[in-house]
């Protein structure tokens, strides 16, 4: 068969239903946990926090398929279906014997995958009647996505963007406040739990774990306003299915299917979106794909972190969830890679990693950098840092492929564009990028920090 470079489904062809992957999990992640009473939270108890059907999404373990409610799918028509490209040029440039294909996220204006989660989530809050939304954002995908649903289904949005990423990337914000979102730096004098934060350390480059407990004090003091998050959550997860879902149908009808599949990993929100039907295919018996988590080596929740309950921000007001982190009390240096700087994993990639399903790896932002430069001179697309990181362990797979003669298949994400990363790429070219590993010793304070939850492993 002659396999195009690039392959989009017609809008017919787009998935009507997301993919709810805790329903074929043989384990299921351990429940989040109120931080007053350490029980179990009620669908009830986020309310508070969260719309009312996004809560009922979080806590729902069963319901393999959820319909896309027809708004949502007509907004997902404006820059979906996402194309599945053959990345022939760089398997020639690699001299591999395999075949590397790559979903591409970045065809809009928010320049990545986050936009599907965005659109469902400001739609429910719209639905349910709410006039304003809060949230964080790291690297700014997340909130430039979100600025655009927002402007869409009429909300006002509140952005805290991590202070690292909101000096690195100006442009970022600027896109944000286009579509009419209010942005605040953070740690920020604006809320408790900014001050708090400045008070013990006034010269802080901010976290996303920083940002996480302002949004969700601001949502939780303003009337008619609710918090939302663009990764981590099991709701997130779930919208982001349809990465997967069309990845997949798009390579049947190309015959081909995955030896390996390979995702960046931060909060876990592309990687989970991307491996959906695939890791269903594995808990089942159907298939058994390689499946892979790259993060980074500044901020390595999966490779060297615990698996343990822990507070989902750093100001200590979230429900706890157990899941792989460093301790919400960690810091991660200010690499450039700002959408991978989350102190916690997914509760649902940690369970399905704890339980053997999934590997992980974590790369030096040099060695990032350089897959991304090589990737861009060869593919023509310019990769957001933390899509480099996928495209590194790719050719890092293709490479290992050349030396045992092995044609494997390899699916990586590629989660969006750099075009506003160009502080990170000037500093790479100009040999002025460093890399930060955490010693042993600086874990060693995060994991110090971890809550006592008795009776709980």
């Amino acid at each position: 068969m002659n396999i195009p470079h690039r392959l989009y489904l017609t809008e017919d062809q787009m998935p009507r239903q997301w993919y709810n992957l805790r329903a074929d999990m043989p384990c299921q992640p351990d429940p989040m946990l109120d931080p007053a009473t350490l029980q179990p939270v009620t669908e009830e108890g986020l309310y508070l926090v969260f719309c009312e059907k996004l809560a009922h999404q979080e806590l729902d373990g069963s319901t393999r398929y959820v319909d896309i409610p027809e708004e949502i799918l007509e907004m997902y028509r404006i820059y979906r279906p996402s194309p599945l490209c053959r990345a022939y040029q760089l398997e020639k440039a690699l001299d591999t014997p395999a075949h590397i294909y790559y979903k591409f996220e970045g065809n809009n204006t928010s320049g990545s995958h986050k936009l599907n989660s965005a659109i469902a989530q400001a739609y429910y809050a719209k639905e349910q009647g709410l006039s304003s939304l809060t949230t964080e954002t790291g690297a700014g995908q997340w909130g430039t996505a979100l600025a655009e649903a927002c402007a869409h289904f009429g909300l006002d949005l509140t952005v805290f963007m991590v202070k690292v990423s909101y000096e690195q990337k100006p442009f970022r914000k600027a896109v944000m406040q286009t579509f009419g979102a209010d942005v605040t730096v953070s740690p920020s004098p604006t809320t408790g739990a900014g001050r708090r934060i400045l008070e013990k350390d006034p010269h802080t480059g901010g976290s996303l774990g920083c940002a996480i407990s302002e949004a969700v004090e601001r949502a939780l003091a303003t009337p008619g306003c609710r918090y939302v998050l663009g990764s981590v959550l099991n709701q997130v997860l779930l919208h982001q299915s349809i990465i997967g879902l069309e990845a997949k149908r798009a390579m049947d009808l190309l015959g081909e299917y995955p030896d390996v599949i390979i995702g960046c990993a931060g909060g876990g929100s592309n990687l989970g979106g991307l491996i959906a039907p695939y890791m269903r295919d594995k808990l089942t018996g159907a298939a058994d794909p390689q499946i892979i988590a790259v993060e980074p080596a500044s901020c390595p929740s999966l490779t060297r972190g615990r698996y343990a309950y822990d507070f989902c921000d750093t100001g200590r007001i979230t429900p706890l969830a157990r899941m792989y982190t460093l301790g919400s009390g960690f810091i991660p240096s200010p690499g450039h890679a700002g959408g991978l700087r989350y102190h916690g994993m997914s509760p649902i990639l940690s369970r399905l990693y704890h339980d053997g399903f999934m590997s992980a790896v974590s790369a030096e932002q040099t060695r990032v950098f350089e897959a991304a430069v090589f990737f861009a001179r060869q593919e023509t697309i310019l990769p957001a840092p933390e899509s480099a990181h996928a495209i590194r362990a790719a050719m890092d797979e293709a490479l290992r492929c050349r030396e045992t003669g092995e044609a494997k298949t390899i699916l990586f994400g590629l989660t969006g564009t750099g075009y506003f990363d160009m502080t990170a790429y000037t500093a790479f070219l100009e040999g002025k990028m460093a890399d930060t590993v955490p010693t042993d010793e600086e874990l060693q304070r995060g994991f110090d920090s971890l809550p006592e939850v008795p009776g709980r492993a």
